[in-house]
């Protein structure tokens, strides 16, 4: 029944409520009911969303029936497991109405898997995932022989313990560096990469490192099953080798290191060699470099005494006579080669004295040839200053006639040239009009007048006598 007054609501046209008021009160009357909150619901997820701001919108599903879900980012953050189509979950939440669409959904609190542990379901996922990137492809070798091991685990453990022991027994010679993590609960992961993260600033730098932890249950090796934890050693600078738990004791550290080991201790025999196995090993060589030497000392020894009981070694001159032989007649060869040589140098030596005479002759000829040609040289240079004097003297006769004939000499004679107001020289008086300005160019400056009148009149030399004055002056 619905705890307010509804039995008229919608029953008449004046009293019909609005789709957001109906709506309103489911919603008010869900919130109401403690039997729909906290609410536990079985189902299989379909229509999986993951929004990119975190919140998860998915549909729990059964034979007959589809329910709404939702997810906040802020509660599925605590998830241990991905959620996916088609997986059984159990799910707790509080059921309630979406007022904008009008439908009821639940609204997920907390979430695991149906049928199937949380940590299996989280653990199966991330080892799929990390195998996909290729973090267990890549093994590097161990180092046979190393001279520095770094051990990440808890110092208060009986692990670290049994590490040391064995690394003392086993190889003595290693120097052990202790880096201290939490190994467990929920500060252990970040402990665990800041302890893989400070290898890289171990110097000198360590040839290996141990990541180990004594046996537990799966909640309490959980720290080995984190993906950060899990990328900090594929990223270590140095070989990893994990000894995580006993020996059916399986965690994602363990695929993930370099060489895995069933328990601390074993993760410490194969860390390092065994001092008692490498003293056997050396005197085995040792037995069989010696045995390799004698048998060697001794067939040497047999090669040389048949060396020895040669029959050249007994008679050792015959052995020498064809090699004197040979040398008496390579030195009858040498000498007489070394007297053809000798004539045939002669020989060149006489010519070369009959070329050089030769030589001197025209070594003559050639200094009495470089005579006649410094004086034909001084013939030449006194004829060129000659020449070159007359044309001087020419050019400067042509010079005065061109200064002679040049538009300047009739201004040195008293003349005048007359220039209009555009540069132009002015040939004829018709060419000018009363009022006109006009430049009166005389050699030693220019004259601006005004033209006042204008008389065709023919110019003479009488002409010229008749106007000039007395005095000889020019009129204004």
């Amino acid at each position: 029944m619905w705890p307010v007054h509804e039995p008229d609501l919608g029953r008449s046209a004046e009293g019909a409520l609005t789709v957001t008021a109906l709506n309103r009160l489911v919603k008010a009357h869900l919130a109401r009911e403690a039997m729909f909150r906290d609410v536990w619901v079985r189902g299989e997820i379909s229509n999986f969303k993951h929004h990119p701001r975190g919140h998860m919108y998915f549909s729990l599903k059964d034979e007959t029936s589809r329910l709404q879900a939702v997810m906040f980012a802020s509660a599925n953050r605590a998830l241990r497991f991905r959620p996916e189509d088609g997986l059984r979950v159990i799910a707790r939440g509080d059921v309630d109405v979406f007022e904008r669409d009008g439908v009821y959904q639940l609204y997920v609190k907390e979430m695991q898997p149906d049928g199937i542990g949380n940590l299996y379901l989280a653990f199966e996922q991330l080892k799929e995932k990390l195998r996909r990137e290729g973090l267990f492809d890549r093994k590097r070798p161990i180092p046979r022989f190393p001279e520095r091991v770094a051990v990440i685990t808890s110092t208060s453990g009986a692990a670290i313990r049994d590490i040391l022991t064995t690394l003392g027994r086993r190889f003595p010679a290693a120097n052990v560096v202790i880096i201290p993590a939490q190994v467990q609960g929920l500060e252990a992961p970040a402990s665990l990469v800041a302890a893989l993260d400070r290898l890289r600033a171990l110097v000198p730098p360590p040839d290996v490192a141990i990541v180990a932890r004594g046996g537990g249950s799966i909640e309490e090796l959980w720290a080995f099953n984190d993906e950060a934890v899990a990328r900090a050693i594929f990223a270590s600078p140095v070989p990893i080798i994990s000894g995580v738990g006993h020996e059916t004791d399986t965690t994602i550290a363990d695929f993930v290191a370099d060489l895995r080991a069933p328990t601390p201790t074993g993760a410490a025999e194969r860390a390092v060699p065994d001092r008692r196995e490498l003293r056997k090993l050396l005197a085995e060589l040792r037995r069989r470099m010696e045995g390799r030497l004698v048998d060697r000392v001794r067939r040497g020894r047999e090669r040389l005494q048949a060396v020895l009981d040669r029959a050249i070694w007994q008679a050792p001159e015959r052995l020498i006579r064809p090699h004197e032989e040979r040398l008496d007649r390579a030195t009858e060869r040498l000498v007489g080669a070394m007297e053809r040589m000798l004539e045939r140098r002669r020989a060149r030596l006489e010519a070369v004295r009959g070329r050089l005479g030769d030589v001197r002759r025209l070594e003559a000829e050639v200094i009495r040839a470089r005579r006649r040609f410094d004086e034909v040289r001084r013939r030449l240079g006194r004829a060129m200053l000659e020449a070159l004097r007359r044309h001087r003297i020419v050019l400067a006769q042509w010079a005065a006639r061109l200064e002679a004939a040049g538009p300047l000499a009739p201004l040195r004679r008293g003349y005048a040239l007359v220039e209009g107001p555009d540069g132009r020289l002015v040939k004829r008086a018709a060419s000018l009009a009363p009022g006109e300005g006009l430049r009166l160019r005389f050699e030693d400056g220019v004259a601006i007048v005004t033209v006042w009148d204008i008389r065709e009149e023919a110019w003479s030399w009488e002409t010229r006598s008749e106007r000039r004055p007395a005095d000889g002056r020019r009129k204004g």
